[in-house]
């Protein structure tokens, strides 16, 4: 077994450091999310907590980690005898992104459990990290599926493994840690509120400090073992700190005032449900015990309130965790009562270690007015002439709830919420014979294939002989996420007309939703003489929205050469992951100028997406009262479906395409292939 990097040789890192501990001194704190960019020491410090983890006592030879003092009545290897039991060091199980279902929970022997009547079951690893740490990598990469389970098991402390009728339970409480690159995508609502505590990392932009860095990491590799025997004597105490701060935190009293600067906190910053001010109070009395002191400060509320509050504080993907430093020590000053020193900052280098998260703007940080915000909004700036040179970013305007886009057919792309696709969980379908390890078994099929053997295999009781031949996998029918290539017109003739806010509205609303059907999404804009991309292929729909703020306007208008940019995207997209089906989703009124016939050129760049089946949809940006039809006749040319921004929203009552065509379906009066809602 490799030496692991000890956790006291860490340079720098405060908050991450302070996050973990805590949860290492009150597990109750519910674990902690490491946000930051790559190579921040995110796992280094995650993998070296463990051995800094007091050792734990289990049931000799039970393989669910019972609790010899009151152990699992229903646990599979059970039923145990209370007393005895022995000491081991508790685990750090890591959930790779692309697990199984069965990995995760365990999994039974279907035949077995048919043919004789046996549960064999084989336990997963939550049954590993039961009493111990749950280690997940890039946790925001993981597939729905696994995130449901893990949802139901953080949720009631047990795992549940059903397979037609036979059903194991085995407890499994676990300390939830995971780490995530935000630029690869942000994390589901309902797992982000499950991290008790979040932090934010950074590589340290200290020249001394990163010296430090590299040289320690060169010593590590060099020679593992001795290096961590250097730090032999570091480790022991920081050990002992963590086991005086456990014995401790029984006595620590949480006073009035506190819980009502706790509860003042999360009122003002509007957070959802009472999970926040009870995951405050668990840390700011981890924050007491860890500092030595049975009584809870100020200080460590507003510590609680800077580690506990920043991921709950989001109100939409798009919003940046953190928090308003200055609302927050207001908050806790009209809290204190009399002779509380609540109001005053508490001291960085004090108990407790760890600095305060990287101050940012906020949520609740007013917009600041940008460069040209004098002129009026969507209009090009005052002496530029429409359609000429560049002209200043236009806001976007407030997003709205869109109706859904979807690919027609069936994918088997990767599990999300948009287009119809094969997959691991779904309704079932039908039933086919396994290939490789049984998952899913179809009880009725299974049966049929096996009823008509029975007196050829000598069957004379009353079960039915079952043999491996019979066995029928279940076939089901889900969801899948998608790429939405998104080709914006950021060119003179959109800004000129005053809509280039409301169509940057519409995009934002579009990236909102993929955000939530778990699409990978890319951004190319064309204005001006070319087409780049904004923002290749990517899971960080926020990112995609940031760049989307951004983008200029003005100039000509090279419709062909933003279609055959997103070609060229696409045919790469298509050889890096061919099981993900993309949806083309161009916003643009349809014109096309510069170069010579740049209306045929356009039409020729739309046929190769239709040559080859490509899903697309045209987002109309025309407007006034006289209209020239011409995204209608886009769409034509891509096979697809045209959509004006009124019928793009999920309140409208236009009829708009479920299923983005291809050449099949009925035509609209503009000559663009339509389907009804």
């Amino acid at each position: 077994m490799s030496t692991p990097y000890p956790f006291t040789a860490i340079v720098g890192q405060d908050d991450l450091r302070l996050g973990l501990l805590l949860n290492a001194v009150s597990p109750a704190v519910g674990g902690v999310l490491v946000r930051g960019e790559k190579g921040t020491a995110k796992s280094t410090a995650v993998r070296a907590l463990a051995a800094l983890m007091p050792e734990v006592d289990v049931v000799s030879g039970c393989r669910f980690s019972c609790d010899p003092v009151s152990p699992d009545p229903a646990c599979p290897d059970g039923p145990h005898e209370a007393g005895g039991g022995v000491s081991r060091a508790a685990r750090t199980v890591e959930l790779p992104v692309g697990a199984s279902e069965d990995r995760l929970v365990g999994a039974l022997d279907i035949e077995r459990a048919l043919a004789e009547g046996v549960k064999a079951f084989e336990p997963g690893l939550l049954a590993d990290a039961h009493r111990g740490i749950l280690y997940v990598d890039e946790v925001n990469l993981l597939h729905d599926h696994l995130v449901d389970l893990l949802l139901d098991a953080a949720a009631m402390g047990a795992s549940y493994v059903e397979r037609e009728g036979v059903s194991v339970r085995h407890a499994a409480r676990f300390l939830l840690v995971g780490t995530m690159n935000p630029e690869e995508g942000e994390l589901r609502p309902q797992l982000l509120d499950r991290f008790g505590l979040t932090v934010e990392v950074a590589a340290s932009r200290e020249t001394d400090q990163r010296v430090e860095v590299v040289r320690r990491r060169l010593a590590y590799d060099d020679d593992p073992a001795g290096f961590a025997a250097r730090w032999a004597d570091e480790e022991g105490a920081l050990r002992g700190r963590i086991v005086a701060a456990r014995a401790l935190l029984p006595q620590v009293t949480l006073g009035d005032r506190a819980l009502r600067q706790i509860a003042a906190t999360c009122a003002a910053f509007e957070v959802d449900g009472m999970r926040a001010d009870i995951v405050m109070a668990r840390t700011a009395t981890a924050l007491a015990a860890w500092a030595g002191r049975t009584d809870v400060l100020a200080e460590d509320v507003r510590q609680a309130a800077l580690l506990a509050l920043p991921h709950r504080r989001r109100r939409n993907p798009f919003d940046a965790p953190g928090l308003d430093e200055d609302k927050l020590d207001d908050t806790l000053e009209q809290n204190s009562g009399e002779g509380d020193g609540g109001g005053d900052d508490p001291d960085p280098d004090g108990p407790g270690g760890g600095g305060q998260p990287p101050q940012g703007d906020g949520p609740d940080t007013p917009p600041q007015p940008e460069a040209g915000d004098g002129d009026t909004p969507g209009l090009p700036s005052q002496g530029r002439p429409a359609g000429g040179g560049e002209q200043q970013p236009v806001r976007a305007a407030e997003p709205f709830r869109t109706k859904m886009l979807s690919v027609p057919g069936i994918g088997e792309g990767a599990a999300g919420r948009r287009s119809r696709a094969r997959t691991e969980h779904g309704r079932t379908t039908g039933a086919r014979r396994p290939e490789g390890l049984l998952t899913k078994l179809h009880l009725t099929a299974t049966m049929q294939a096996a009823a008509p053997h029975q007196h050829a295999r000598g069957r004379t009781g009353r079960g039915l002989v079952v043999r491996r031949d019979d066995l029928r996998q279940a076939t089901r029918e889900g969801r899948e996420g998608n790429l939405v290539l998104f080709v914006v017109d950021g060119s003179g003739s959109m800004a000129a007309r005053q809509r280039m806010g409301a169509v940057k509205g519409a995009v934002l609303s579009l990236l909102l939703d993929a955000y939530q059907r778990r699409d990978k999404v890319g951004l190319i804009t064309f204005r001006g003489q070319d087409a780049e991309v904004a923002l290749p292929p990517t899971s960080s729909v926020d990112t995609a929205a940031a760049r989307l703020e951004t983008l200029p306007t003005g100039g000509r208008t090279p419709l062909a050469a933003g279609l055959l940019k997103a070609h060229d995207v696409l045919r790469v997209e298509r050889l890096r992951d061919p099981s993900r089906r993309p949806l083309l989703v161009v916003v643009t009124d349809g014109r096309a100028t510069g170069g010579p016939d740049p209306v045929a050129l356009a039409a020729r760049a739309a046929r190769l997406h239709e040559a080859e089946g490509t899903a697309s949809v045209v987002v109309d940006c025309e407007s006034g009262v006289v209209r020239l039809g011409l995204a209608g006749r886009l769409a034509r040319d891509l096979g697809g479906t045209a959509v004006t921004l009124d019928e793009l929203r999920a309140d409208s009552i236009a009829g708009l395409v479920r299923d983005v065509q291809g050449t099949k379906g009925t035509k609209g009066s503009d000559g663009s292939n339509r389907r009804a809602a």
